[in-house]
């Protein structure tokens, strides 16, 4: 009995791959994807602002969140965190509520490069229909780059400046 292994190309279909250099530490970077008090001053897209109904960060945890947008609509937002490899590894669940079937995959990676980190965030879509729904109609390659940035801003005009201090 054989496995079906699914072709590189079919995961590449259904992938948005966006990474950044941020210059600061590691453990840094990691704890401002992890702690609901940074991530509501950084989440999303130019613009949004996050609404935070219930956190628990470990692995089964789940993020309920709420995001608005510049335009005043609102988008539910859940995320179930599937593992977790401290300052190194994120994995989760991201959908519109607990049992969405459109939720998809992220891993988030924190490589270490001297003073710098590299944060790589990988997601997988169930299909390509859906990943190219979610690049054109709602702008996911901008958006995840935009969000990034947010967080480089965030740390390195905020967070690291009162850790400095």
């Amino acid at each position: 009995m054989s496995e079906t292994v699914p072709e590189t190309s079919s995961i590449a279909d259904r992938e948005i791959v966006i990474s950044r250099i941020i210059d600061a530490p590691r453990e840094l970077v990691y704890e401002a994807f992890t702690e609901v008090r940074h991530l509501s001053q950084w989440w999303g897209p130019e613009g949004f602002t996050t609404t935070t109904r219930s956190f628990q960060f470990a692995v089964g945890g789940e993020w309920v969140f709420q995001m608005h947008g510049p335009d005043g609509t609102d988008y539910p937002e859940w995320i179930y965190w599937t593992e977790v490899v401290p300052a190194e590894r994120i994995a989760m669940l991201h959908g519109e509520y607990r049992g969405d079937p459109n939720a998809f995959e992220s891993v988030l990676t924190f490589e270490a490069l001297g003073g710098a980190t590299r944060v790589e965030m990988r997601t997988l879509f169930p299909t390509k229909e859906q990943r190219d729904e979610a690049v054109e109609k709602y702008h996911a390659v901008e958006g995840g780059q935009q969000t990034l940035g947010n967080l480089d801003a965030y740390i390195t005009d905020g967070v690291r400046k009162s850790a400095d201090n």
